[in-house]
């Protein structure tokens, strides 16, 4: 295999000019995957951010000035970190990249996800920093009343250069997720190496304020999971006359003002102007009211999805299995390719099961790893969309951010729901 690695080597150096060789500091084994163990030659790439967040809920009305009996509780937190722990409860095996402190924060993070049997070898250990942490405090209805965030370390402490140091994982990986808390640099280093090798590269945009970090990367991106003012958001920071308005997402009395479909047309400028940029896959969550989920070029994002991926179906059988046994694939094969013939664009609209709302944090997160998971283990995009939509409704029941157990056959099940629910919705002026 050494002898054989020389000559490919030999062959590249040959065939490409000095300065193609480091072209963005990107050689020839990168292009050629050498020199590098391959040990996660089916594991999806997560990069973001680790958290503790520490909740305090009152057992009655808090007072200011003064303290009130209640309960505070340590969670596991970060949006990257959400989504790993979602995946691997599903059954996949990610890698995640990420930093932490050496403090009381960063060493209960690390016990946590030691515990799960997650790797660590992409967890950068800093001294003198500290751990991202968010506080949270809550009235007695569950209400947030006021939060403070510190996580500036995960934007300043993890920089291209560490991302780097794992480019065999991007590489290989089928996917790389990246959230918009990294510093743009960073997201810029991650895109680059995946697109190198081809890797899919999956964007979530965090909050509206960072979501505008699209605008630098956009020409990698192959998915993207906002809300709907971070699509906004995302739209403006791309569009050369920032004219796209903020949806006013619900009335006083909690229920949308208009119709899915009303709505997806106030959406639908910004959704083109997305997928106009080379976006082929755009997941917009609507909170309660479940997700749009929009193509352009759907044949080809799926088959390069399981092109891939020829590995991670059969490292993640189960999933796989249960959802081919509750949502046959023949049953929906008809649905997509109706939307495909009828218009180079098209969207669905897969709505959110009913759910007893413990907690909405994490909810998100959870949709984005059960895409993710079920993208990885050969389902295609509209029930690996559903088992997202699943994974959700698991997350607001719990009180972790992620469930503590996600059980296989009620996610079969919510997903048949979800499917059998799902419009297609008029792409049309």
């Amino acid at each position: 295999m050494d002898a054989a690695h020389r000559r490919l080597k030999s062959i590249v150096r040959h065939l490409l000019q000095p300065e193609t060789l480091l072209f963005h500091g990107i050689d020839s084994n990168l292009l050629l995957g050498l020199d590098q163990p391959h040990k996660s030659s089916s594991s999806p790439v997560v990069i973001g951010g680790m958290v503790l967040d520490i909740i305090a809920k009152p057992d009655s009305y808090p007072y200011p000035g003064t303290t009130t009996v209640g309960t505070i509780e340590y969670v596991s937190g970060g949006v990257a970190r959400n989504v790993v722990e979602c995946m691997t409860k599903l059954g996949s095996r990610p890698f995640m990249i990420s930093v932490l402190g050496s403090d009381m924060a960063g060493e209960l993070l690390l016990k946590l996800w030691e515990s799960n049997e997650l790797p660590t070898e992409g967890l950068l250990k800093l001294k003198g920093i500290s751990t991202p942490v968010v506080s949270n405090i809550f009235d007695c209805s569950g209400e947030l009343i006021a939060g403070v965030a510190s996580v500036h370390a995960v934007e300043k402490f993890l920089r291209p250069e560490w991302i780097w140091k794992f480019k065999h994982y991007i590489c290989s990986a089928p996917i790389l997720m990246v959230d918009a808390n990294l510093h743009p640099e960073s997201i810029k280093a991650a895109c680059r190496i995946a697109a190198k090798s081809g890797t899919p590269v999956w964007f979530e945009p965090v909050s509206v304020t960072k979501s505008a970090r699209i605008a630098s990367i956009v020409d990698y991106i192959t998915c993207a999971s906002p809300n709907e003012n971070e699509l906004i958001s995302m739209a403006n920071a791309l569009s050369p006359t920032p004219t796209f308005t903020f949806v006013q997402q619900h009335s006083t009395n909690g229920k949308r003002r208009q119709s899915i479909q009303s709505l997806f047309n106030l959406l639908k400028s910004a959704i083109n102007l997305l997928l106009g940029k080379g976006i082929k896959l755009l997941v917009v969550t609507l909170g309660s009211d479940g997700i749009f989920l929009c193509f352009r070029e759907a044949t080809e994002f799926l088959k390069y999805i399981t092109m891939k991926n020829n590995e991670g179906a059969h490292q993640n059988r189960e999933l796989y299995e249960v959802i081919n046994k509750y949502c046959p694939s023949h049953q929906y094969e008809s649905f997509l390719r109706f939307g495909l013939k009828n218009s180079d664009s098209f969207a669905f609209h897969l709505p959110a099961p009913a759910a007893s709302v413990v907690n909405l944090t994490g909810a998100g997160d959870c949709l984005v790893g059960g895409m993710l998971s079920s993208l990885c283990s050969g389902l295609d995009v509209l029930r690996s969309a559903a088992v997202g939509v699943a994974a959700a409704k698991a997350a607001v029941e719990a009180f972790d951010n992620v469930p503590v157990e996600i059980l296989m056959d009620r996610i079969g099940s919510e997903t048949q729901r979800v499917l059998s629910a799902a419009t297609q919705l008029l792409f049309a002026a």
